[in-house]
């Protein structure tokens, strides 16, 4: 057996991954629907994303998803794992919620490769998610509008940093967008996030008090809460058939989910740990109100129809972070030399 070279491993920092995503928003979609589309043919190993929960401190937990990509010709595959945590009081600290890191394995070896600051990452590949839904969804419903040329009017509800990144990708969704509207308990948040979007994006951004009002006069409703529990239960709201990327997971009831065209990007691990899916399925006792997935949609599979809403419930899959965690790894690895003798005792026996 030939001999490998031996090991490397490089760290890159947050600012490092921030500059290469920046410059590769496109290149990172594709990433991400590349991925959907594998997970659709059964090229990927995603396992259950496993919590780590502390008794006295119940709203805070750490994530781990681990997550491999098979070989395809001529590109190697890509393995590893991502452990993000949540502590909502964070935000009362003026930190964002989420902190992450990515650690990539060599493909061949399972050595560690890689470690990387995540929680950029994470955010992109979920705003890539969004977007991906949003073109495919929004195509079908603006072919059978009446009047198609009618730009879309699209809401945040929260003002996070998912919602920014969100906000961000907009452009990437090719569709007509005229009005956006954001909500947020803390009002200074939605006044931020607004002015932001309009002075870098130029949409007419504006701040809206009313929640009823934000879903009742949107046509893209974007959720990006930390809610724990459902909040929203009146499905008359959303009796305009929107189009929901619920990308929080947990801010709709039952009632809310089985008015709606469901859509998901896996079915087994939308509907569990306590999701809005997951509820409607304890109370129902069955996953009959899931439509479609967002894998099978991008590789051919027929669109929800428009006459009730459409919710797209993203889980958030460990291959999308380890696939743009592998393109990042291709943009930089070049530039940044490997920590030395980061694996020490090298010899067999």
């Amino acid at each position: 057996m030939n001999a490998l070279p031996l090991p490397q491993f490089r760290v890159f920092t947050g600012e490092q991954i921030s500059a290469a995503i920046g410059a590769g928003k496109s290149a990172v979609l594709d990433t991400v629907e590349a991925a959907y589309r594998a997970h659709d043919a059964g090229h990927t190993v995603n396992p259950e994303s496993q919590f780590l929960r502390f008794p006295d401190e119940q709203r805070n937990r750490i994530i781990a998803l681990p997550a491999h990509i098979r070989d395809r010709e001529g590109e190697a595959g890509a393995t590893g794992i991502k452990w993000i945590s949540s502590f909502p009081e964070n935000i009362e600290r003026g930190m964002p919620r989420a902190s992450a890191v990515l650690i990539l394995n060599d493909a061949m070896t399972g050595y560690p490769m890689a470690c990387m600051e995540a929680s950029i990452i994470s955010a992109a590949r979920t705003a890539a998610s969004a977007i991906s839904a949003l073109r495919c969804l929004a195509s079908g419903a603006l072919a059978t509008k009446e009047t198609p040329a009618r730009r879309l009017r699209v809401a945040f509800i929260g003002a996070g940093v998912i919602a920014r990144h969100v906000a961000e990708c907009l452009p990437l969704a090719a569709l007509p967008i005229g009005e956006v509207t954001v909500h947020d308990l803390h009002n200074d948040y939605a006044v931020s996030l607004a002015s932001r979007i309009g002075s870098h994006l130029g949409y007419d951004a504006r701040t809206e008090v009313s929640l009823e009002n934000t879903i009742r006069e949107s046509d893209v409703i974007v959720f990006t809460t930390t809610a724990s529990s459902p909040y929203l239960d009146n499905p008359d709201w959303f009796s305009h058939c929107p189009i929901v990327l619920h990308l929080s997971l947990r801010d709709l009831a039952p009632a809310i989910v089985l008015e709606s065209y469901n859509v998901v990007d896996d079915i087994d691990h939308c509907l569990r740990a306590m999701t809005s899916l997951h509820l409607t399925e304890v109370e129902t006792g069955h996953r009959r109100f899931v439509t479609t997935s967002l894998p099978h949609l991008l590789c051919g599979g027929e669109l929800p129809a428009r006459d009730r809403p459409i919710v797209f419930s993203p889980f958030g899959l460990g291959i999308l972070d380890i696939a743009v965690g592998r393109w990042v790894y291709e943009q930089l690895a070049a530039q940044q030399a490997p920590v030395p003798r980061f694996f020490y005792d090298m010899q067999r026996a």
